[in-house]
């Protein structure tokens, strides 16, 4: 079986797993979720929280392990493990991104979202002044990222959320080459209702690399909260 690190989007922390982990263990795998600089779990100050510190957290997780691993992105989380999976190509047994940022080498996950006209997160966020974090409305939050989410787990989730998100890893453009990241095997799970990665963008970034295998969930952006369970079916 195989040793899974799940590495959570933008806003998020590793409880973003806590419905998926346990299906993946049912399935005799073992699972770390890893809570990146910035997450509830994680917390650091703004000018700490860059993508070269998410990449730099989830590098250390896995090298502290003796075998290789399913590294797994959810959202931004998608970016942060190419980034990884550049460094490291030798330590990743395959990538599995969920609804996430699987961006071409010389892109960055904001102009993705810029050249996404149907994604409906991005006009909702306001910026501070000096552009370094953003934040977002609960309306946004319970409209754009979990419409489909039942109200137990929006309750649960809201107060750890993050309350600004650093804008840096949106920004930093990747650096990834067909010899490293390119030879790494890599699957997507698609979903088919998301507000955030639309479909289309989605399908854009399926087609920038070859991959695996596609699943696809009628679920919105976060399969991890409203269908854990075909989530983890999808994974494996």
């Amino acid at each position: 079986m195989s040793h899974y690190v799940l590495v959570h989007g933008a806003w998020e922390g590793a409880w973003t797993w806590e419905n998926t982990a346990p299906f993946l263990r049912a399935r005799d795998h073992t699972v770390t979720a890893v809570d990146l600089p910035g997450s509830h779990g994680n917390k650091q100050v703004i000018r700490q929280v860059t993508m070269a510190s998410y990449v730099r957290s989830v590098a250390g997780e896995i090298e502290s392990l003796d075998c290789k691993v399913v590294l797994a992105g959810h959202s931004l989380g998608g970016a942060v493990i190419s980034q990884v999976a550049e460094l490291m190509p030798e330590k990743i047994e395959k990538l599995v991104y969920v609804a996430a940022f699987l961006l071409r080498n010389g892109d960055s996950v904001l102009e993705a979202m810029k050249r996404d006209p149907r994604g409906e997160f991005l006009p909702e966020l306001t910026f501070s002044t000096d552009q370094s974090y953003a934040t977002v409305s609960e309306r946004t939050l319970r409209d754009i990222a979990f419409h489909d989410v039942n109200e137990t787990d929006i309750r649960r989730c809201l107060p750890l959320l993050a309350a600004r998100q650093a804008t840096e890893p949106f920004m930093t453009k990747l650096v990834l080459s067909d010899e490293k990241f390119g030879s790494v095997p890599k699957a997507y799970v698609r979903t088919e209702i998301d507000k955030i990665t639309s479909p289309a963008l989605q399908d854009e970034m399926i087609a920038n690399w070859d991959l695996e295998s596609v699943q696809v969930l009628p679920s919105g952006h976060f399969p991890t909260l409203s269908m854990p369970e075909k989530l983890a079916e999808a994974m494996c």
